[in-house]
């Protein structure tokens, strides 16, 4: 009896990964997001100087020294403890906010730790003049980007998402969820999540962090009078500022850990030159099968 065999040289099923790369991030795009990191950290080490000189929070037109909405404190016991209110609320924050070690290694009375401020002594001439001077800088680069972003279209590309991607806004968030990230023809853009937190970041968060550090000036507020009645006061504008600028920092926290989860090497060389790896998952054409006698 003749017997058959059948004998293959791929299967027929299965993935093939093929790397392809892509332009990503032109060179505006590219100079202006690491100008606008450094500008955020400078903002943000020399913002916490600033407030360690009166480390409270209120709402309204004036300083409610009685009710603050948030307060850091430290206690006179020896060593001195470390307290913040929150709405009322007191927690011990020894070590970290109210009482920390200063350069002599010994408790200081400060909001902020040391090293969490520019300058890292106790300077407010000193944070004040890094502050204004990066905050500036920070408003000419986001001007530079929106420019660059709306003639090159960029912007569009970047930040407003197709009406595909709003249908499928839930998958898309039980992807982030699970850490699934987008492979193929999909990583070549941003999905829903990324376009809409940039969306409400690049034109609600930093256009209010902006109005309300305009706001806490005198001599903007003679100039525009109308920023003291939009925050409802200087004091307003100073616990708006500080909340935004949280919510700034959990953005960047939340972006530099999708970065390192998705690929740091292929993301930091797209930042950096502009390409781009993506993995390309095609499926193998069946090989021919070979029949023997």
């Amino acid at each position: 009896m003749a017997r058959t065999y059948l004998t293959r040289s791929a299967p027929e099923t299965g993935e093939v990964e093929r790397r392809r790369w892509i332009f990503r991030h032109p060179a505006v795009i590219r100079l202006t997001h690491w100008v606008n990191a450094v500008c955020l950290l400078v903002l943000l080490m020399s913002g916490l100087q600033i407030f360690n000189a009166h480390p409270a929070l209120y709402w309204g037109k004036v300083s409610t020294f009685d009710t603050p909405l948030m307060a850091m404190s430290s206690t006179e016991d020896d060593p001195p403890k470390g307290v913040t209110k929150v709405l009322g609320h007191t927690f011990d924050t020894t070590g970290w906010l109210g009482s920390s070690a200063g350069a002599d290694g010994e408790a200081a009375d400060r909001g902020f730790p040391a090293w969490a401020t520019l300058p890292s002594d106790q300077d407010l001439t000193g944070g004040r003049s890094w502050h204004f001077f990066f905050a500036w800088a920070f408003v000419l680069n986001g001007l530079a980007y929106l420019v660059y972003g709306l003639v090159s279209g960029q912007l569009r590309f970047r930040v407003i998402p197709s009406r595909d991607q709003i249908r499928h806004f839930g998958a898309s968030v039980w992807e982030h969820m699970t850490l699934r990230f987008p492979q193929g023809d999909e990583a070549k853009r941003y999905n829903v999540i990324q376009k809409l937190t940039y969306l409400v970041v690049l034109f609600v968060l930093l256009p209010v962090q902006v109005l309300a550090g305009l706001a806490m000036s005198p001599a903007m507020n003679a100039a525009f009078p109308f920023l003291l009645t939009l925050f409802d006061g200087r004091q307003s504008a100073r616990t708006i500022h500080f909340v935004v600028a949280a919510l700034l920092v959990l953005f960047v926290i939340v972006h530099v850990a999708l970065v390192l989860l998705s690929g740091f090497w292929n993301n930091m060389r797209g930042m950096l030159t502009g390409w781009f790896v993506i993995e390309r998952k095609v499926e193998p054409t069946p090989a021919a099968g070979e029949t023997q006698a």
